[in-house]
């Protein structure tokens, strides 16, 4: 198997902003303070080109992590055309979250937690830090965004 040539810059954000616009499943990943044991589940999101919105049961421990902490990390494609983002997180209640935005949501990922007996929340993450990267060869130079500011121009 030969690894295709490395991307430049340019073209990884490019990519990494079609994945995010695209794709609707990312693995999300928090911990709780002080060391807890980190927890890393499968939720849908809907990027709005400057953040992730996603959603889970507000008792599980993934909703108490972000709420807690008010960071996680995501992983979104498969192991060899990874997009990971490191973001501060904010909750937001059902009933604060706009309409429109919730729609939005429930179109995209088709789950609606507006519907559901159990109580979730909204996290909205605003990335600070992104790398993607297409196998070893695209290790060096895979940070795309560093303190919420891209590394390349549009």
């Amino acid at each position: 198997m030969t690894a295709a040539p490395a991307r430049t810059a340019e073209q990884r954000r490019k990519d990494t902003l079609h994945r995010l616009e695209h794709d609707v499943d990312a693995w999300v990943a928090t911990a709780a303070p002080e060391g807890g044991a980190p927890q890393l589940v499968p939720l849908s999101y809907v990027w709005d080109g400057a953040t992730l919105l996603i959603a889970t049961p507000a008792d599980s421990t993934t909703g108490h992590n972000l709420v807690t902490t008010g960071v996680a990390r995501l992983g979104i494609g498969p192991a060899r055309d990874v997009v990971l983002i490191e973001g501060a997180v904010r909750a937001v209640a059902p009933e604060d979250l706009p309409e429109e935005d919730a729609e939005v949501f429930a179109g995209a990922t088709g789950f609606d937690p507006r519907r559901l007996a159990t109580r979730h929340l909204y996290f909205v993450v605003t990335p600070r830090r992104v790398q993607a990267w297409r196998g070893q060869g695209e290790l060096p130079g895979r940070e795309l965004m560093r303190d919420g500011r891209w590394l390349t121009a549009d």
